[in-house]
């Protein structure tokens, strides 16, 4: 019922991008347009930023009905299924319907997993368990769980799905307010909040090597039936991460460590909206062993630091002026980090 690209090359595939618009699956739409690709996206408004250089097809991913409407007499070479829903998550069952819905017409799924499909813990190993259908995290669960179905889909019925599990995205055009957060407040003077003793582990990877891993699957033969850890290969503190951020302004930061008990009863969430460190950048740290994705891959995520530099330069040309940033509460913080 499924069968592999005969070719490794892939310039001039049929390929689908589901999302495609942000961050990293924009890049990715560029990347595969300029390998003379025929790209088409689904996604849920009428145009996008791509003119006519690319098909569209406008359907809601999490909506049964409309993807079975507009996908169910479409083939395609390859399939990246690159998107998330935030406000209602999208879940093992839609990312089902969609690859039932076209019945066997691709020769490649590429699912955009995530470092949280494991839940907690460090060193994870793409072999090890993931986590559990009942995880309190909707997103962890989620990615969890759709993992767990497509290989299953790909053991039982020959599906031919690859994973990709990344951990923080950075770099340029990052519609996420993180390494800006930091670069807000060094050039304005800030003093920049270390939540806890700043030892918490942070795994990255830059938007193009996360691109570049999407490329590389599609010309390995062997990588169908396979998860990828992708990211750089050493962890960093936050407060490495911190000083490596200010490294790429070339200022000296000022960091002022707040306990994350006194952040909590003061009502900051990694999530905002009372944002003290980035969005999402304080959560219980994950992380894992990439050696998979070099052995198999080749891959070779560039240096943290040069990455940050090349996106500090894209934040410098391309930030757009925000409104008047309130720092109301980071300054409640730092009173309590002076009593303390």
């Amino acid at each position: 019922m499924f069968e592999s690209l005969a070719r490794t090359n892939t310039s001039g595939a049929r390929i689908l991008v589901i999302g495609g618009t942000q961050f990293v699956g924009r890049l990715l739409v560029e990347t595969l347009l300029k390998q003379k690709n025929d790209v088409t996206i689904l996604h849920r408004k009428q145009a996008h930023p791509f003119k006519k250089k690319i098909g569209n097809i406008v359907a809601d991913r999490n909506d049964p009905e409309q993807i079975k409407k507009v996908l169910a007499r479409e083939k395609f070479d390859i399939v990246f299924d690159n998107v998330y829903d935030w406000e209602r998550g999208t879940t093992a069952a839609q990312v089902e319907h969609t690859i039932k819905t076209m019945e066997g017409n691709f020769s490649k799924y590429i699912f955009m997993s995530s470092v949280a499909a494991y839940g907690d813990g460090l060193n994870h190993h793409e072999a090890d368990a993931l986590a559990p259908d009942d995880h309190p995290d909707a997103y962890v669960r989620n990615k969890a769980m759709s993992e767990r179905m497509l290989f299953r889909m790909y053991y039982r019925y020959h599906v031919p799905v690859i994973t990709l599990r990344p951990p923080f995205i950075y770099g340029p055009g990052n519609n996420y307010y993180r390494e800006a957060f930091f670069w807000d407040r060094l050039r304005a003077g800030r003093p920049l909040i270390l939540p806890g003793d700043g030892r918490r582990l942070m795994q990255f990877v830059h938007v193009a090597d996360l691109i570049l891993a999407c490329q590389k699957v599609l010309e390995h033969p062997q990588a169908i039936g396979n998860a990828f850890n992708v990211a750089n290969s050493r962890p960093l503190t936050q407060e490495e991460v911190v000083h490596a951020l200010a490294s790429a302004t070339g200022k000296k930061p000022q960091v002022i460590r707040v306990p994350r008990r006194q952040i909590a009863l003061a009502g900051g969430h990694p999530m905002g909206p009372q944002l003290y460190f980035g969005y999402y950048f304080d959560i219980a740290p994950i992380t894992m062993v990439t050696n998979k994705a070099q052995r198999m891959l080749k891959l070779k995520p560039r240096d943290f630091a040069t990455g940050l530099k090349e996106t500090y330069r894209w934040y410098l040309r391309n930030a757009v002026k925000r409104k008047r940033i309130d720092y109301s509460f980071e300054d409640s913080l730092l009173e309590i980090a002076q009593a303390v």
